[in-house]
């Protein structure tokens, strides 16, 4: 499986365009300490009148705009400074414990000062921002929940608030809460940014409402291309996902065809991150991508991209890439890397790894390096594929009782893909040592099998009439050796 997800929606930095601290703050700066002034709070901190059309609002009551009294805008207003560093003597951000007191005083204001709906309203979007500065993101949720059920909330004010309430949620793991609340939200607005839509995509995927999250998160970053803009990377990264885990979810019935066109959309979404949010881990998620649809070339050259620029650390990978090259028909590169992961510490010279490298040298006919490589490798696994390879290596090398040696070995310790191939290695030596009969019985034997029969009974014949050609020049005196296998 491709690890396609690049983080928990959860994270403060993704759950909107800017950090929810910045928003819940410009929300309680424009509280102002004069009389009959109203309250407004928008999503990007804008409460100026100029953006009432932008909004509508559903189920809304006409009625006189509230406004905040003297007495409690005094305290607020008190309030205010010391959430803006502007308190007496004091500067820069509040600490904890100053936090701590002001959660105390805004409860007591709604006792007294603050005591009409409208006025309780701004007191608890206040606690709701100071709560969650105390990162207390269940009491800021409960103080924003209150605020919005005032009967006399500002309604601007209340459905931005069904903004700030859903990331809360979404903080909180609550995603079914956090969707409802985006829901509420986008019915009430006239205008649905695209950090919205992808919000709620996030909240749906978490609930495993993964066609409708892929909607929304297509219809944001379509928005946003369509008027020459960069989408968000992580609006990509969920998109990539949802078109990942669709593929997944297709049925035995379902036409391949389809699975292709999504494994294509995510490639495609990859290369937009690659350019325009550069990261190794995209190419090596690309990498994978190729991997799944089948284009080794392709793939080769993403986890080769990321070799040079040395960003491929770990064994499988390099190993991974080693492949590739061996299929590609460039054992030579194979090869040099392995060797060169070797140095680093990085690959394990492992039997097997070692069998890989001499299999790749034998390719590249780097018969001496091949033959240090499969050496090593015997003593490391002793499998009967290894001394089948290197009994090959020994018969290029003319090395012919070694041959002999390797070869009945491997088919001693058996689990040969091809025997076969091993007994014809076998009695290729026998030959050159000039053991014919022990040869003549090995080709035979090679011969039963179905693939290379033709071959090992042309050999039978050589070697038949090999023998007795020489049997004949000894009986006239020729002075002939004869095996030469001790």
């Amino acid at each position: 499986m491709i690890k396609l997800m690049t983080g928990k929606v959860t994270d403060k930095m993704r759950l909107s365009g800017r950090p929810l601290r910045w928003l819940l703050l410009c929300s309680v700066v424009t509280l102002l300490p004069f009389v009959g002034v109203s309250v407004a709070y928008g999503e990007e901190g804008n409460a100026a009148s100029d953006n009432a059309d932008k909004r509508k609002y559903q189920n809304a009551k006409t009625r006189k705009r509230q406004s905040v009294g003297q007495k409690c805008a005094t305290k607020l207003e008190a309030v205010q400074n010391i959430l803006g560093g502007q308190g007496e003597g004091g500067e820069g951000e509040p600490t904890n414990q100053q936090l701590s007191g002001l959660t105390a005083q805004l409860n007591g204001f709604m006792a007294k000062s603050c005591s009409s709906s409208y006025e309780k309203s701004q007191v608890y979007n206040l606690l709701g921002f100071v709560y969650y500065s105390l990162d207390s993101y269940q009491k800021a949720t409960a103080s924003y929940r209150a605020m919005v059920a005032e009967p006399d909330v500002d309604e601007r004010q209340k459905v931005d608030t069904f903004y700030t309430l859903a990331q809360l949620y979404l903080m909180l793991e609550d995603y079914r809460s956090a969707a409802q609340q985006l829901e509420a939200w986008m019915a009430a607005s006239a205008i649905v940014s695209p950090d919205g839509k992808v919000l709620l995509a996030q909240a749906y995927y978490q609930l495993d409402r993964k066609a409708e999250a892929l909607k929304l998160v297509s219809a944001a970053i379509e928005s946003v291309e369509a008027k020459g803009g960069i989408p968000k990377e992580h609006w990509w990264s969920l998109q990539k996902v949802l078109y990942f885990e669709k593929t997944g979810s297709l049925g035995k019935t379902e036409d391949s065809q389809g699975k292709q066109k999504d494994y294509q959309k995510v490639v495609s979404i990859l290369k937009k991150l690659i350019t325009y949010y550069p990261s190794h881990s995209y190419w090596h998620q690309l990498g994978g991508m190729y991997g799944q649809m089948e284009e080794e070339g392709h793939r080769l050259a993403s986890l080769d991209i990321l070799y040079l620029d040395k960003a491929l650390t770990k064994s499988r990978d390099l190993m991974s890439l080693a492949y590739l090259y061996l299929g590609a028909g460039v054992p030579n590169r194979a090869a040099q890397i392995i060797e060169e992961g070797m140095k680093q510490g990085v690959i394990k010279r492992s039997g097997k790894n070692m069998e890989t490298l001499g299999g790749a040298w034998q390719q590249a006919r780097e018969t001496k390096k091949a033959l240090v490589a499969l050496e090593e490798a015997a003593k490391l696994s002793d499998k009967g594929a290894i001394w089948s390879r290197l009994a090959m290596v020994y018969l290029d090398l003319n090395e012919h009782a070694k041959a002999v040696h390797a070869a009945r070995n491997a088919l001693k310790k058996g689990n040969l893909k091809k025997p076969s191939y091993t007994k014809m290695t076998l009695g290729n030596a026998l030959v050159n040592l000039h053991c014919y009969e022990k040869a003549v019985e090995v080709f035979r034997d090679a011969a039963k099998a179905q693939k290379g029969r033709v071959t090992a009974e042309k050999w039978v014949e050589y070697v038949s009439g090999e023998a007795t050609r020489r049997d004949h020049l000894i009986e006239s005196g020729a002075n002939i050796s004869g095996c030469q296998l001790l």
